[in-house]
């Protein structure tokens, strides 16, 4: 869709004319600034639905300056909700870096720049110039395409082969109630699971991701589909099948490590937990070929029947601990190219700057207008 600011309002040219005055002087007022395109975070709202048919994002213009020093009205912001989890994209022709993150309920993203209102001819008076006849034109604002993508916000994301019983284990150890079944692909979006350990005991949230295969990053499958959402998660818990499988466990390991690798290679540097499911009915060949590969890795290892619940209690007590020591990862909102070039000329040295931080905006000079010679 295509985000359009508001454009700023122009300074007005006029002088004082009232009787017994008989040099009033100038008295041109500055224009409004232009409204801006505004994301916030809402936890009432769940989906994009609402932004998949609208193909434009505008918001108001600023009005004209007035004589009488009267400045104009400044355009209002266009305000959307969005989900928690949205991330925003320029899809510009030659930008598509990405303008920011909505984590927080209630923060504000500027997708689009209001312009800046022009100045009016009463604020160019000098004792030298006492009657300037021009004023200053407004600042046009922002506008760019955009994407929006929505990422799901858990603490935990369950990884695995189909059928590796990662639906099963959600279902053991939250109140949630995914679709299980005995053939692959049973989990066709993603299903979250709140993990309350106990009335002091902070809870987490776990996701259920459907399952990968090999390829996934490629796009076979639902991998690649949905593999975006593990880039919320801040620990990673890998599920391997314990009864059954065409190849190897520790094989079948290496496989998911591969498609997370090619995604995005920081995955494999977050702190993950291998399980090893379906104890009830292992084969004691897979068990000791997946405990010598997390061994190798030097990852935790627990193995676990999500039908009795054998061991689920000391490997949720380790995600908590895990979940303790691990912050959550710095979501940077990059400056637009406005911001860079008025960062740029400052003295300040460039700070990066969170998605609820307003970027600071170019005020226009007499350097941006040409003054006449008089």
């Amino acid at each position: 869709m295509r985000a359009e600011a508001g454009h700023g309002g122009s300074g007005s040219v006029a002088f004082r004319r009232e009787k017994f005055v008989p040099r009033g002087g100038p008295a041109g007022g500055d224009g409004g600034a232009g409204g801006s395109v505004v994301f916030v975070g809402s936890q009432n709202t769940n989906t994009l639905y609402h932004l998949r048919h609208r193909t434009l994002l505008r918001a108001e213009r600023g009005m004209h300056g007035e004589g009488s020093l009267r400045t104009g009205r400044s355009g209002e912001d266009l305000v959307i909700k969005v989900p928690l989890g949205t991330v925003v994209f320029a899809d510009d022709e030659n930008n598509s870096e990405m303008l920011g993150e909505v984590t927080v309920a209630d923060a504000r993203l500027y997708v689009a720049r209001g312009g800046q209102g022009g100045r009016g001819n009463a604020r160019f008076a000098t004792p030298t110039r006492q009657a300037p006849r021009f004023a200053q034109p407004g600042e046009e604002g922002e506008e760019r395409w955009i994407r929006c993508e929505l990422k799901l916000l858990a603490d935990v994301g369950v990884v695995g082969l189909p059928n590796a019983g990662k639906s099963t284990m959600i279902s053991s150890i939250t109140a949630a109630t995914p679709k299980i079944a005995d053939y692959p692909f049973t989990t066709l979006v993603p299903q979250l699971g709140v993990v309350a350990r106990g009335v002091l005991e902070e809870p987490f949230v776990v996701a259920d991701l459907p399952g990968l295969i090999a390829g996934a990053s490629q796009g076979a499958g639902l991998g690649h589909r949905f593999l975006r959402h593990v880039e919320r998660c801040r620990v990673l818990v890998h599920l391997v099948d314990l009864s059954m499988g065409e190849a190897p466990a520790d094989v079948e390991l290496d496989v998911i490590e591969r498609e997370l690798e090619t995604f995005d290679e920081s995955l494999l540097q977050r702190p993950r937990v291998i399980v090893g499911t379906k104890i009830d009915v292992r084969d004691d060949e897979r068990s000791k070929a997946l405990k010598e590969a997390a061994g190798q890795r030097g990852l935790p290892y627990f193995e676990i029947s999500s039908v009795t619940h054998e061991g689920t209690d000391p490997m949720v007590a380790k995600l908590g601990h895990l979940l303790e020591e691990t912050p959550a990862f710095p979501l940077i909102n990059k400056p637009s190219s406005r911001s860079a070039e008025s960062g740029s000329s400052g003295s300040e040295p460039e700070q990066p700057e969170a998605a609820t931080v307003e970027k600071p905006i170019r005020r226009l000079t007499l350097d941006d207008i040409e003054l006449p010679d008089e």
